[in-house]
């Protein structure tokens, strides 16, 4: 069920700090339930604007899958682990080095 009060809140925040990428990025968790060419531009446009944000790999990565965009999925958890590298954060490199794997496996896929 959408939440369009908190769509509509988000939307605010985004007006009142577009550079903050976490309000970017709750907005695209709200539309994912909704509408998924939104999610997508939403999730693109994070990544162009805000490349260091790690949180959106996984997540994002996921969504790609689901939608079985395996190109964009792959892309994501690959730029995701890369980016957890150079930040020296081991527990979202692990979680989605882990993920990643599975991502290959369950869709039959190789790495790139």
């Amino acid at each position: 069920m959408p939440n369009l009060p908190r769509i509509k809140l988000l939307e605010q925040f985004i007006k009142e700090e577009p550079e903050n990428p976490f309000n970017w990025y709750a907005l695209a968790l709200e539309y994912q339930k909704i509408n998924h060419a939104e999610t997508k531009d939403i999730f693109l446009r994070i990544r162009q604007q805000f490349p260091t944000y790690l949180p959106l790999y996984y997540t994002a990565a996921e969504y790609f899958e689901h939608c079985q965009d395996y190109e964009n999925a792959a892309k994501f958890f690959r730029e995701g682990i890369h980016l957890a590298k150079n930040q020296s954060n081991a527990k979202a490199l692990r979680e989605l080095q882990n993920r990643y794997q599975n991502f290959l496996f369950e869709n039959d896929l190789n790495e790139e």
